[in-house]
C-alpha cells in the first residue's frame, strides 16, 4: 500500500479520485482535531474511503518539561473514533518550557536523553494501549553526542519496546550531511520494528548541505536507497510525505507509481492493513 497526507490543499482531489489515488491516508492529528463544519466532513469522508494512519507533530518526546496529558488524552480519543490503525511520532521535541518551536529539533545524543525518551514512550504508548513508532529525524548538527545516532536510535526502540517509522529521505539526508554510509545505517536498525515507511524530497542549498523539505520531488539516490531497504525486510505500508507544492498532481501521481512499482519488485504480495 502507498500513501499520502491527507493535505487541505488537495483533499478534495483524493476524495474525488480525479489524479491522486493513494491507497491510504495520513493525517497530522493535530491539523484535525476538534474540526467542525466543512473540514471535519471532509475527514469523516477520508475516514470513510480509506486506511487511516497519524503522524503526530507535538508530543516532544525529547522535551525536559512533563507530558501534555490534556493534549494525549485528546489524541486518544481522536485516534479510536477515526480507527487508526497506526500512529507514529518524531523522535525530536518541539516545545521548551511550554512554548512552541514549531521545528523538529533534536534530541542530544546521550545516555540521559535516552533514559528521558524511553520514560516518555512507555508512558504514552500505556496510556494511548497502542504501539508508538518513532521515525528517525533529519538533523543539522549534533548537540552534545556522547553516542553515535544508530547507537541512540536502536537503544530508544529496544528498551521503549516501541515500533519505528522509517524515513528513508532522512536517512540520505543525514548521511548525506553527516557523511556517512546511508545503507550501513540502516543495515543496523532493528527492521523487524519498522511500522512503516516515508518517502520524500529535499532541496540541496550548499554544496555539501541537504534540507529535508518534502516540497520536491524524489530523487533517483532516494529511491535507489528505498529500492535497497525494502529488498532488506517485510511488507509494510509506504507513505509519500508532501507538505507543500501541491500544483502539478500528475508528477505526484507518478511518484505514488513509481513507490508502488518499487515494491513489486521485493513484495509479491502487498502490505494490506495500514
Amino acid at each position: 500500500m502507498v500513501g499520502l497526507g491527507l493535505r487541505r490543499d488537495i483533499a478534495e482531489e483524493i476524495l474525488e479520485s480525479r489524479t491522486l489515488t493513494p491507497d491510504f491516508l495520513e493525517f497530522a492529528p493535530e491539523n484535525w482535531m476538534g474540526m467542525g463544519g466543512a473540514w471535519k466532513r471532509v475527514m469523516e469522508q477520508a475516514v470513510e474511503k480509506y486506511p487511516i494512519t497519524c503522524h503526530g507533530l507535538s508530543l516532544s518526546l525529547g522535551s525536559p518539561e512533563e507530558l501534555d496529558w490534556e493534549f494525549i488524552r485528546e489524541l486518544k480519543d481522536f485516534l479510536d473514533e477515526n480507527q487508526v490503525k497506526i500512529f507514529s511520532e518524531h523522535l525530536s521535541y518541539t516545545k521548551s518550557r511550554n512554548a512552541h518551536l514549531y521545528d523538529l529539533l533534536p534530541i542530544p545524543f546521550r545516555s540521559d536523553a535516552a533514559d528521558h525518551v524511553v520514560e516518555r514512550i512507555r508512558k504514552v504508548q500505556d496510556y494511548l494501549e497502542r504501539p508508538l513508532a518513532i521515525e528517525n529525524v533529519s538533523y543539522y548538527t549534533p548537540v552534545a553526542a556522547e553516542m553515535s545516532e544508530i547507537e541512540f536510535v536502536n537503544q530508544i526502540v529496544e528498551r521503549a519496546d516501541c515500533r519505528m517509522l522509517l524515513d528513508v529521505n532522512n536517512v540520505y539526508v543525514n548521511a548525506f550531511n553527516h557523511q556517512y554510509d546511508a545503507k550501513e545505517f540502516i543495515s543496523q536498525l532493528p527492521l523487524h520494528r519498522v511500522e512503516y515507511i516515508h518517502m520524500a524530497g529535499h532541496e540541496q542549498v550548499e554544496p555539501d548541505l541537504i534540507i529535508d523539505t518534502h516540497g520536491q520531488p524524489i530523487i533517483d539516490p532516494v529511491y535507489e536507497l528505498f529500492d535497497w531497504t525494502i529488498g532488506q525486510m517485510d511488507p509494510v505500508p509506504v507513505l509519500l510525505e508532501r507538505d507543500y507544492n501541491f500544483e502539478d498532481t500528475d508528477q505526484i501521481q507518478s511518484e505514488l507509481v513509481q513507490i508502488k512499482g518499487i515494491m513489486k519488485k521485493h513484495w509479491k504480495v502487498e502490505h494490506e492493513s495500514a
